[in-house]
């Protein structure tokens, strides 16, 4: 899941080791009643070479198109240890590793599409992520998002005010971020955009300028 640096690094590295036994089972819940297909909208998008950041236990994995060519990086051993798991049980070919989302460890221009679903929540610098994004993706590369976001519903947000005073001190989870604004303001191209559930699901597609330098 996600990934950090700094001071934080152990703590919620931890905090999703332990978590990770009984993540499936709690995001099977949210897949079927808040976020739909969002996962298959966003991977079938992918071409080339791509990065998944934050794969967590790997459940986007069967939505890939065959013939990518994948690397999936998470802060968390534990969720690695379901994913590859899983990638065996598909007989996929994936490069799994630990990695953090601040600083990923790829060259400028590595991969033709980043996937990143319902994991910018947690990072602790999510523009920070969305920069590294950028920049390991080729000119013309294709940025592939999903995550839940501040509703547009004036209700719906108080509540999601009073869950982020639980959810940021206890596993840096935020429920009141916007993404689109930092691709945005990093010179993507939006390409789709979809936005759901009170405005609280939001999935996009958006590809780096061609002309662009990493």
């Amino acid at each position: 899941m996600p990934t950090t640096d700094g001071t934080d690094t152990g703590r919620l590295r931890r905090y999703w080791d332990k978590h990770a036994p009984a993540y499936d089972r709690q995001m099977q819940f949210f897949d079927r009643h808040l976020f739909g297909d969002s996962r298959a909208w966003v991977c079938s998008q992918a071409t080339g070479d791509v990065l998944e950041v934050a794969i967590g236990t790997g459940r986007n994995l069967a939505f890939f198109p065959e013939g990518v060519q994948l690397t999936g990086i998470d802060l968390s051993p534990a969720m690695l240890d379901i994913a590859r798991r899983r990638v065996r049980q598909l007989g996929r070919t994936v490069d799994l590793s630990e990695g953090d989302a601040h600083a990923l460890a790829f060259p400028d221009a590595s991969f033709d599409t980043v996937v990143c679903t319902f994991s910018l929540c947690a990072i602790p610098d999510e523009r920070q992520a969305i920069a590294e994004m950028r920049r390991v993706l080729r000119p013309g590369g294709r940025l592939l998002l999903a995550d839940h976001i501040v509703s547009s519903s004036w209700p719906a947000r108080a509540g999601q005010g009073l869950l982020d005073l639980v959810t940021i001190p206890l596993g840096g989870e935020h429920f009141r971020r916007r993404p689109l604004e930092h691709v945005h303001a990093l010179g993507f191209e939006i390409q789709r955009q979809e936005r759901f559930k009170l405005g609280i699901v939001e999935r996009l597609a958006a590809r780096k300028p061609a002309a662009s330098s990493a």
